[in-house]
């Protein structure tokens, strides 16, 4: 009699279970199952430049932007200079900005120049999305007009098409060129 007690609460409880489970709602996000985000199993791709790609713009203060098709790391960037061309003077870090599609990087350039810009050409991680898949190298070309120079990082924002909350850079430290006779910090 025992026996047949625990058998019939074991199916009592199975089908407690089953029913609670049939009568959870569907997330009305199809990414999201259960509280875990589902990435999607394609690599990432570049959508977007600024500047564009073959583009000629002014000299000077750049916001070099490199938009992605879908989120990415932040932690995680490759910028290579190509062959045969010259490579913007940037800081170190690019920012991924708050849609987590965008990364921004500060540079200057020269006047008359043609200058390439590799995403991922190292065998480096390079730049990687939430679901750790590597994007394919992406070639960038621009040219420098022998223009006034950008001077301001605000027109260079603008110029890329970003907003205030988009600064590139958290500090500009050693970027903003020294006062005459003191030593920068590089």
């Amino acid at each position: 009699m025992a026996y047949r007690s625990i058998c019939n609460l074991g199916l009592l409880l199975v089908s407690a279970f089953a029913t609670a489970a049939i009568a959870q709602p569907a997330p009305s996000d199809p990414n999201v199952v259960s509280g875990v985000a589902v990435v999607s199993s394609d690599p990432p791709k570049v959508t977007a430049t600024w500047p564009a790609s073959g583009a000629g713009i002014a000299p000077g203060v750049l916001v070099l932007k490199i938009v992605f098709d879908q989120p990415m790391t932040a932690d995680q960037w490759s910028y290579a200079k190509a062959v045969a061309s010259d490579y913007p003077d940037c800081l170190p870090t690019p920012r991924l900005l708050a849609d987590r599609k965008t990364f921004a990087l500060l540079c200057s350039t020269t006047a008359g120049k043609r200058y390439g810009v590799q995403i991922n050409a190292t065998n480096a991680r390079g730049f990687v999305n939430v679901g750790d898949r590597r994007a394919p190298l992406f070639d960038l070309e621009f040219t420098t007009s022998n223009a006034e120079p950008l001077r301001t990082l605000k027109a260079a924002m603008k110029l890329a098409g970003l907003g205030e909350l988009d600064m590139p850079v958290e500090s500009l430290g050693s970027f903003i060129s020294p006062a005459t006779g003191v030593a920068p910090n590089r």
